[in-house]
């Protein structure tokens, strides 16, 4: 039996069987034989019988999941299915129960040869996992784009590669923490290899000049961390208790929370369906704005609608598999009031008792008043292994700051959002010294004055715009700031106030010694922190307090102390291959430093954010808002998650940092460098935790005599007041996409 009762689900939208389910299951049978999935032991070890096979019933999910697909599609599919199933068991057996990493990486690293980009297979298969990866490559990709083949081998390789993440940790017994176990799943669970095969079952690719946006990337990651989070709570027993497995959401809950192993289950299930909020509402506000601003022509909105429809049939879908399947022990779920009938043809029965269970959560998100009065803050000790180091330049700098800030106009700024003042409270040359301890003056000066004007953009915009709902004049800003940053030649434009003269300015300075490559990539990182602070304005306009996970990753681009990190990484470039900055050890490296950084900015600015300027956006709040828990409740587990991401960057260098040098057999300017910014994200860990202590931009007696304008009401926001939140709900919620 389950250690836990099964949660009620969020289920908004019907499952659907596809008539073809018959066919599928007797090709997708003849079709593992032939590939030597069935009855056939890998080195001696059993994988699946025929029984096995049998009682999994991979033609059934796909029945589910693709409900409009026609046969031969369905076959397909189906088959796709079967193979990643078998990959996942005989890597358990073949390579997780007694961990064999050199025996994982060898089998991983021959699998990308068949699935080319371009050309034939030329490699030749030697077990059943790369017979069945060879015959169905073949199958799938002549139908597809280059740009759509191009993202499905991406998403395979990282779905293939990363069951070596989850072989590490098994081999160390090393527990993932919330943040790192999210990230990881989406790629070992192979959910967004699934989201690429809903556009080859219904017949419709994303245009790839939207496939890389933000509200893409928002529906992909939803539906994934859905799909994985549902098959956590069902596997829990088969893959805790049986394979000895630590890549479960569950597991992870259970021990970061300190709680029960049903509580888990419920945060999980919470996850869950605060996710399939997220790309309800992303699929209706964000989709259709992006599809008008990229002048997509009707074919392909109709495409992307078809896409969207697809993975709601997968979530909707797959429950029903993971509730009729045999492939987990105790799958069907316990029958309670609000569950109602079960078994074929009664999903669509459970649809309005699941939309009244998840409603107080879905209406927390939008009915928190603002500038609420913040009780005391107990202060936590928090975590800091590193010593932090000062650039004897400090003093020079913050001279030369203010000079510069009054030369860019913020003095004379109407309205005016800084004062001198202001500027020396917020004090950021003393965050640049702690950052980069070695910096010459110059180099002081710049990365001062980056982050003088970051910060002051990062109030500009809600005190200029926030206020008044004003989303297109801060689109129109937007824009003009993109192109006073040319990747060649000069600027079409003339820049005529303080954030525009201050871009104009940095970005001459920054990129003129940079190849074009790097101002290229350094644009990027720009753009996408000027992108994310309209997703913050877009926040405030709805009163919408983000969903957690979809907040941190936002958060590591609305920060603006990232153009620093951005910075480092450049003056390395030189001496590292490119692909090594792709690799999942120097991603976990800075985004474990990056979020540690955030958090702890969220810990500071609380009374800040919360209390005088009506924020959303704060990782205490929403901690608060998902868990419904207290204050002193939500910080305590915002700084175990503060210390666990310190924790994570520590393995990350002293464990894996060593072993990718090996892995890809660096040479010693390569490793040196690598070092080397290992220690700088060290040093501006340390430097960011010093500005926050010292500088005063967060003390109470500050906060009392900067009190920003509270925003005015907006008409978008529609009625005010107690017992309207519903008609604000209603008015966001589509009952085509869920």
């Amino acid at each position: 039996m389950q250690p836990f009762r099964l949660p009620d689900f969020y289920l908004s939208y019907p499952a659907r069987l596809n008539p073809n389910l018959g066919r599928a299951r007797e090709h997708s049978k003849a079709w593992a034989y032939g590939m030597d999935i069935i009855d056939v032991p890998q080195e001696g070890r059993p994988i699946w019988d025929e029984a096995d096979f049998d009682r999994h019933d991979y033609a059934l999910l796909c029945a589910y999941t693709h409900p409009d697909a026609d046969g031969p599609e369905l076959d397909l599919i189906t088959d796709w299915y079967v193979w990643v199933f078998y990959f996942d068991d005989h890597f358990v057996e073949l390579y997780k129960r007694n961990p064999d990493l050199a025996g994982a990486r060898e089998h991983l690293e021959r699998l990308p040869a068949f699935m080319p980009v371009e050309g034939p297979i030329t490699a030749e298969p030697t077990n059943p996992v790369e017979r069945g990866l060879a015959d169905l490559w073949a199958r799938t990709v002549p139908a597809m784009s280059p740009d759509w083949r191009r993202r499905f081998a991406e998403n395979t390789k990282h779905l293939l590669d990363e069951s070596r993440w989850e072989l590490a940790n098994i081999s160390e017994a090393r527990l993932s923490n919330p943040i790192e176990y999210v990230e990881m799943r989406r790629k070992v669970g192979g959910a967004p290899w699934s989201a690429n095969l809903v556009e080859h079952a219904v017949g419709a690719e994303v245009p790839a000049e939207i496939a890389a946006t933000r509200p893409m990337e928002v529906l992909r990651d939803t539906f994934s961390d859905a799909v994985h989070l549902r098959n956590d709570l069902f596997s829990y027993e088969r893959e805790v208790q049986d394979e000895g497995e630590l890549s479960n959401g569950v597991l992870v809950f259970e021990k970061f929370l300190g709680c029960t192993t049903q509580e888990a289950a419920n945060a999980v299930n919470d996850l869950l369906t605060s996710r399939l909020h997220q790309f309800e509402h992303t699929a209706v506000t964000e989709v259709p704005r992006l599809l008008d601003e990229h002048g997509v022509d009707p074919a392909a909105r109709l495409a992307v609608l078809g896409y969207v429809k697809g993975l709601q049939d997968w979530q909707s879908g797959g429950h029903e598999w993971h509730v009729q399947s045999g492939r987990y022990p105790d799958g069907s779920a316990t029958p309670t009031v609000l569950t109602g009938p079960t078994g074929l043809g009664t999903s669509a029965a459970r649809i309005a008792s699941s939309l009244i269970s998840t409603a107080p959560q879905r209406l927390r998100s939008f009915t928190r008043a603002p500038f609420q009065p913040v009780s005391e803050i107990r202060r936590r000790e928090i975590y800091m292994p590193y010593a932090v180091s000062m650039c004897p330049h400090l003093d020079v700098s913050r001279e030369h700051t203010v000079e510069w800030a009054r030369v860019m106009g913020m003095f004379d700024e109407a309205p005016q959002v800084w004062n001198e003042q202001m500027l020396r409270i917020n004090d950021l040359p003393h965050c640049s010294a702690g950052l980069a301890p070695d910096a010459t003056v110059e180099e002081l000066d710049l990365s001062s004055a980056w982050l003088t004007w970051g910060t002051y953009g990062d109030d500009y915009y809600p005190q200029v715009f926030g206020r008044t709902g004003d989303i297109s004049g801060a689109k129109a800003l937007n824009a003009r700031l993109k192109e006073l940053m040319p990747v060649e030649g000069i600027s079409p434009i003339t820049p005529v106030n303080m954030m525009e003269r201050g871009l104009a300015d940095l970005w001459e300075r920054t990129t003129g010694p940079m190849s074009l490559e790097a101002r290229r990539t350094f644009r990027k990182t720009l753009e996408v922190m000027l992108d994310s602070w309209l997703w913050e304005l877009d926040n405030h306009r709805q009163n919408r307090i983000p969903d957690p996970i979809d907040y941190i990753e936002m958060r590591r681009r609305t920060f603006v102390l990232d153009l620093t990190m951005s910075l480092s990484r450049f003056s390395h470039k030189q001496a590292v291959p490119p692909e090594i900055y792709r690799t999942r050890t120097i991603r976990s490296m800075e985004n474990s430093a990056t979020d540690y950084a955030t958090l702890l900015n969220d810990v500071f600015s609380y009374r800040k954010e919360i209390e005088y300027e009506g924020e959303v956006h704060n990782a205490v709040l929403v901690v608060q808002n998902f868990l419904d828990c207290d204050q002193d409740r939500a910080f305590d587990i915002v700084h175990e998650l503060m210390t666990a991401r310190m924790q994570q960057f520590q393995h990350t260098v002293e464990v894996e940092l060593p072993a990718l040098f090996d892995e890809y057999d660096l040479d010693t300017e390569s490793r040196a460098a690598l070092e080397r910014y290992a220690s700088e994200l060290q040093d501006w860990m340390a430097g960011i935790l010093n500005w926050h202590q010292e500088c005063r931009r967060y003390f109470d007696s500050e906060l009392r005599h900067n009190v920003p304008l509270a925003p005015a009401p907006s008409v978008l926001r529609g009625p005010n007041g107690l017992g309207t939140s519903l008609a604000r709900l209603a008015s966001a919620w589509d009952p085509v996409l869920g």
